[in-house]
């Protein structure tokens, strides 16, 4: 079990929270992660590149010259890989590149990466009623009362999509913002700090807990 700290908009203290996930085991924590990881990078690409070979480029039927007597290298087609305008050698094809995983295994990733951030992990009480309008900067000042250089990757972390809360934080290239919904094993690690509220808390423990 982690125990957390819970901090206002001010950067005060105003609570405590418990987080307790079921983990992999420590000898096997760090193989099932990189797993899911791998996983993850690998279906998100599109595998739709495609390149034509000498086959398939258009041309070259006709042999550019005849075999002997040009004092040239004998040439069968202008499309071959080695001429100008040629098909490519052993270029990329259109391919799946979607790797499976059990869906119990991947849920005990994620908990095993949300768990292993809690040193990094600050969680704060709701602060949407805070903006009253969406503006950058009173966000990037609660960050920094909360002890969040402005130099770090951030995953800020809500139960549910808030307009204010979005509208404050798009503007930001090192703030990442997702719902408790959503997390995911790419974005936990990637980030420096961990920024949650309560309520999201609460929501990953009554999803995840079990």
């Amino acid at each position: 079990m982690v125990e957390c700290t819970i901090k206002d908009w001010q950067g005060n203290e105003a609570g405590n929270a418990s987080l307790e996930l079921k983990t992999a085991k420590p000898e096997n924590a760090s193989h099932i992660v990189h797993r899911a990881l791998v996983r993850q990078m690998h279906n998100a690409r599109q595998g739709t590149l495609s390149t034509k070979t000498r086959a398939e480029v258009r041309g070259g039927g006709r042999k550019p010259w005849r075999q002997k007597g040009t004092g040239r290298a004998r040439a069968g087609s202008s499309r071959s890989p080695l001429w100008k305008g040629g098909g490519v050698t052993f270029g990329p094809k259109p391919r799946d590149f979607s790797v499976k995983m059990n869906r119990k295994e991947r849920r005990l990733a994620l908990c095993t990466a949300f768990q292993s951030r809690a040193e990094d992990m600050v969680v704060v009480q709701e602060f949407a009623d805070q903006l009253s309008r969406p503006k950058t900067r009173d966000l990037v000042e609660a960050l920094g009362r909360w002890g969040i250089s402005a130099s770090e990757k951030v995953l800020l972390i809500v139960a549910e999509h808030q307009e204010m809360v979005t509208l404050s934080a798009r503007n930001l290239s090192k703030l990442t913002l997702i719902s408790a919904n959503n997390l995911n094993i790419y974005d936990l690690l990637a980030a420096d700090r961990l920024v949650v509220t309560a309520t999201a808390l609460e929501k990953v423990q009554e999803v995840y807990g079990g």
